[in-house]
């Protein structure tokens, strides 16, 4: 069996090809996925994705479904986990109203899923408002947001904790011979600071849209019915939404994509959908 993990970040296994849009890892494929898949077509007999899609607009989310199909041998496989948009907006709703009801859990909890929904396609600066949320001391719903984001939100606590650990700030000395080094030893910082003198206030607005062009916002969201609609239309059949650890594919769970060794779900907000290519 052929396996391919398209924009696979840190989470790959090797025995599949795996691809991202920078270099992750040993083996990984450096490929600009918004310019296509770059394999013939019928090459792989399991395509997947996890937390790719909702970086697409959604013209270009269907382009690159589209190149899924492609590369799929007949009968192939495509899994795609992406964030639920309702499982998203049922949680809102129930924060709201017991947030309004005068729960002070609910309000943290009211104030974090209003983040998940709306920060990571608004932001403009890296992390966002979510990042901001973390720093939190103590995390007032810790439970509620290890709940939500799993091993990720694990992970961002523990950096925080560790730069609590490291002095951060330095003498003005150190501040100034690290700007005079920087001058010295990288173009690109002697080009930034010739932009920021030459465009003054609009350099803040520069920064702004490469940072949103960089691909970490997200421009689409999807649930169980939209994400299926689009499948079909891309030429897919037998459409059905999976957990964390079923899957036409065999052996699923002992790749630990969308799940830890100790079987914990990876992204516990995630929308888990599971397609065919036809024979014809």
């Amino acid at each position: 069996m052929n396996y391919i993990n398209l924009g696979c970040g840190s989470r790959f296994h090797l025995d599949w090809t795996n691809v991202d849009f920078v270099s992750t890892g040993e083996g990984v494929i450096v490929h600009n996925l918004i310019e296509g898949i770059p394999f013939p077509n019928c090459s792989f007999d399991v395509v997947y994705h996890s937390h790719v899609l909702e970086h697409f607009s959604k013209k270009q989310g269907e382009l690159f479904l589209r190149e899924c199909y492609r590369v799929l041998r007949p009968q192939g496989i495509l899994r795609i986990a992406v964030p639920d948009l309702e499982q998203i907006v049922r949680i809102y709703l129930t924060a709201l109203e017991k947030a309004s009801s005068a729960s002070p859990e609910w309000a943290f909890n009211y104030e974090w899923i209003a983040l998940e929904m709306y920060d990571q396609t608004v932001r403009n600066n890296p992390g966002g408002e979510m990042a901001t949320y973390f720093q939190r001391k103590p995390l007032p719903n810790q439970q509620f947001v290890l709940e939500r984001c799993g091993v990720e939100a694990k992970n961002l606590l523990e950096v925080e904790q560790e730069i609590d650990s490291v002095t951060k700030q330095g003498s003005i000395l150190e501040k100034l011979l690290k700007s005079v080094y920087r001058f010295f030893r990288y173009p690109k910082y002697r080009r930034e600071l010739l932009l920021k003198g030459i465009l003054g206030k609009e350099y803040n607005l520069l920064q702004i849209g490469r940072f949103r062009q960089s691909g970490e916002v997200h421009q689409w969201m999807y649930d169980r019915y939209s994400l299926a609609v689009l499948l079909k239309k891309c030429g897919m059949e037998n459409i059905v939404q999976r957990t964390a650890t079923q899957s036409y594919i065999a052996n699923w769970s002992s790749f630990n994509l969308d799940t830890e060794p100790d079987g914990t779900i990876y992204k516990p907000d995630s929308l888990f959908m599971e397609a065919i290519k036809p024979s014809k």
